[in-house]
């Protein structure tokens, strides 16, 4: 059993490796994912949308619990902070290369907008729902942690993705689509559950994948860091 406290500055082999995948994972599934409607044909319901982010976000969560896992409160709190940092630089980014004038010639301006263009309402809920989400989800693991005394990873894998989850989504599609034509609020909450429930759903489908991650991270940093003592401010970038 490690402290959070005695670790200090120690190098790790595979912590940078682990930030890049979180903020690689994080950018892509808000790129790629999030402009896409899919749809999918299930047994006895018939066809079902859903954002085709949602099949890669929620790796996020499943590295955010890995890292507090492993490497502690502090240091996932880090990554937070880098990966917000990220994604505001992809937001501005994103505004300004859309709104610059096009070449005569280029003829790919309306789909860039389509692509890259994105709202700024739904952009600012996204940005927030992932602070407040992440961190949520890293303080009920490493808590959780101290309470089990590192038993049950399952039940604080599982149980800081509900509560992490839970926190994205009441602040995302409120603050993305209350009030916004074609959007009623049966409408609103019944996508904003049925979303939860398959992001946590499929938490529990990684988690053997989870297990494999933490072990081997363990194994190979030599550590199992214990929250105890930690200030859990979310307001610091410092280990």
């Amino acid at each position: 059993m490690t402290s959070a406290r005695t670790l200090g500055d120690r190098p790790f082999r595979y912590y940078d490796l682990v930030m890049a995948a979180f903020v690689t994972i994080l950018l892509l599934s808000n790129v790629i994912g999030a402009g896409k409607r899919a749809v999918v044909d299930l047994p006895l319901i018939g066809p079902w949308p859903f954002g085709a982010g949602l099949l890669f976000f929620p790796i996020s969560y499943v590295i955010g619990d890995v890292l507090t896992e492993v490497y502690g409160y502090a240091r996932a709190r880090r990554c937070i902070w880098v990966g917000f940092a990220a994604l505001l630089f992809m937001a501005g980014m994103s505004w300004i290369v859309v709104r610059m004038p096009p070449d005569a010639g280029w003829t790919g301006q309306a789909a860039y907008e389509q692509v890259f263009g994105q709202v700024p309402r739904i952009v600012l809920a996204s940005i927030c729902a992932f602070w407040a989400g992440e961190f949520a989800n890293a303080l009920v693991l490493a808590r959780l942690k101290v309470r089990t005394r590192g038993r049950h990873l399952w039940l604080r894998t599982i149980g800081s993705t509900v509560v992490g989850q839970g926190v994205d989504s009441l602040i995302f599609y409120p603050l993305a689509f209350y009030g916004a034509a074609g959007w009623s609020s049966d409408a609103l909450l019944m996508v904003m559950v049925s979303q939860f429930v398959l992001k946590v759903a499929w938490e529990v489908a990684l988690t053997p994948a989870t297990y494999a991650a933490v072990a081997f991270l363990k194994r190979r940093e030599g550590i199992d860091v214990y929250d105890e003592g930690t200030d859990f401010t979310p307001f610091r970038t410092t280990i």
